[in-house]
């Protein structure tokens, strides 16, 4: 009785996690919406493009991959898909969010555990910052567990550089730039690749504890299958005793009848 209401208390808990990260993953997505459409209108504006004021991709640089993983109980097969992943990903460089993964990359070139997410979080932002600035890397993708609804989640990849292209290009607007136009669309972008990284975590974070309470539901499921079973198991026994006593007494009348 004690494990399962500690099962209870888990799963409870993880319950309310699993909204509290919903939340803060829908705050992020709202304004993220924003930020999205503003980068793409900038990056992909034809004066802009025109006067060769935008980022250019060089596709020969290698890929830059970000890995969200999970730190916590339960997390063997949230992470497997994370691990499996990273295997395929042989000529990429990593940064890795998760200490459990213990994979030896001599690519990778940076590693934070969960907990230290957003203490750290300027390490990552450094490294987004200054790939930009050397224009490093083709592309940046996200490898995260994706919070689909109340019962599911699923291993997602998300590009997050360069941003999608929607094959219209921007016209009519023009932009006055006090600066350097290339130096400001490197900071927007850079900006935009570390809020959908900080996004992506809130609604990992809900994934992440959308698995811990399949997974206590079905503790708490087997425990009271054992519980039916014990006690079935205790009926059947008391059973078999009142049987027993029953057959001892009959036979003991037709003795003395006898």
């Amino acid at each position: 009785m004690r494990i399962k209401n500690v099962v209870k208390v888990m799963n409870f808990h993880s319950l309310l996690r699993v909204e509290k990260a919903k939340k803060q993953a829908e705050k992020y997505r709202n304004v993220g919406d924003e930020v999205t459409d503003i980068v793409r209108k900038i990056m992909y504006n034809k004066n802009l493009i025109l006067d060769k004021k935008v980022l250019t991709i060089d596709k020969t640089k290698p890929i830059l991959n970000i890995y969200l993983a999970n730190d916590y109980g339960f997390c063997g097969d949230f992470n497997a898909s994370i691990r499996r992943q990273m295997k395929q990903d042989i000529d990429c460089y990593k940064i890795v969010i998760g200490s459990k993964i213990t994979l030896e990359d001599d690519k990778i070139i940076l590693k934070i555990s969960k907990e230290d997410f957003y203490n750290r979080f300027y390490e990552i932002e450094q490294a987004i910052y200054n790939s930009l600035d050397n224009m490093e890397y083709s592309e940046i993708k996200l490898y995260y567990n994706h919070y689909n609804s109340s019962s599911s989640f699923s291993f997602k990849e998300i590009k997050l550089f360069p941003i999608e292209f929607d094959g219209e290009y921007y016209e009519g607007k023009d932009f006055v730039a006090e600066t350097d136009p290339e130096k400001m669309i490197r900071s927007l972008v850079g900006f935009y690749i570390c809020y959908q990284i900080r996004m992506c975590e809130s609604i990992s974070l809900a994934a992440e504890n959308l698995n811990r309470s399949q997974i206590t539901k079905l503790a708490l499921d087997r425990i009271e299958e054992k519980e039916e079973e014990e006690k079935y198991e205790e009926i059947r026994e008391k059973n078999e005793k009142i049987i027993a006593k029953t057959v001892d007494n009959f036979k003991k009348m037709s003795r003395e009848e006898s």
